[in-house]
């Protein structure tokens, strides 16, 4: 490991037991009071320290953040699991848990349908905002400033002839998708394939969540995916109790 980063490393791990002063900080490392503080302003600038009052360090609000971040989608993604197994069971779809990571929804499960037709999702890669239904649906629920920042990055790339490609009709689809409270997937990026997603509500009613179930247009049409809202809606809804939600599955306390 890099000296450097390992330095960095023992800092952040030093500070978060308690304020430590750059005396402090310096004799830990056995290295000189300038080149501790050279690293402290790096970590600093990158939110991963902080001054309190008397001049000592301590944990930044960027690391406990990050931590946040980890720790709601290992808790997510375990809890889900079990719930999207059932679902792709019952119906033989494909099922995905999408997550807001960032600027982007990306794809942290999925479990594989009946049949041998691959899609192009994997866990780990982002959702085209545009055209998947559980970025739409993530979206959608988020607050205004957010949303804007985010579709501002979406390149709104035409892949089928029912792609969003219009910045107007794109938001008409998330408004629609909120007074509704599902998402869909119309063949937007592969025309044989369509998709039906639910919000997923945390503890504070946040939306960071969202499932998606994905068919075959000629094994389950939209039509078919459509009927069985009511029951696609009570597995987010139980994933969303498990995350400590206490209101209904419309975000309703």
């Amino acid at each position: 490991m890099s000296q450097t980063v390992a330095r960095a490393i023992d800092i952040i791990s030093f500070v978060s037991v308690r304020h430590r002063t750059l005396g402090q900080i310096a004799e830990h490392l056995g290295v000189h009071k300038s080149t501790a503080l050279r690293l402290l302003q790096t970590l600093e600038e990158g939110g991963f320290v902080r001054r309190v009052p008397g001049g000592a360090y301590g944990m930044g609000f960027q690391l406990i953040a990050l931590g946040q971040l980890a720790l709601d989608q290992v808790e997510a993604r375990s809890l889900a699991h079990p719930i999207l197994h059932e679902l792709s069971e019952k119906y033989g779809h494909t099922v995905h848990l999408g997550e807001l990571a960032g600027d982007q929804v990306v794809y942290v499960d999925k479990i594989d349908g009946r049949g041998t037709v691959a899609m192009g999702s994997r866990i780990g890669l982002p959702a085209q905002a545009h055209t998947a239904a559980v970025a739409k649906v993530i979206l959608a629920y988020q607050d205004e400033k957010t949303r804007a920042r985010i579709l501002e990055g979406a390149a709104l790339t035409r892949f089928t002839p029912t792609t969003i490609t219009d910045a107007d009709a794109l938001e008409a689809d998330l408004a629609l998708t909120r007074e509704r409270g599902w998402a869909e997937d119309d063949g937007e990026h592969e025309d044989y394939i369509n998709c039906l997603a639910l919000p997923v509500f945390d503890a504070r009613g946040r939306v960071t969540h969202g499932i998606s179930i994905t068919a075959l247009r000629a094994v389950a049409p939209l039509a078919e995916l459509r009927a069985h809202v009511d029951d696609f809606r009570e597995a987010a809804h139980q994933i969303s109790k498990n995350l400590g939600w206490g209101g209904d599955a419309y975000g309703r306390r």
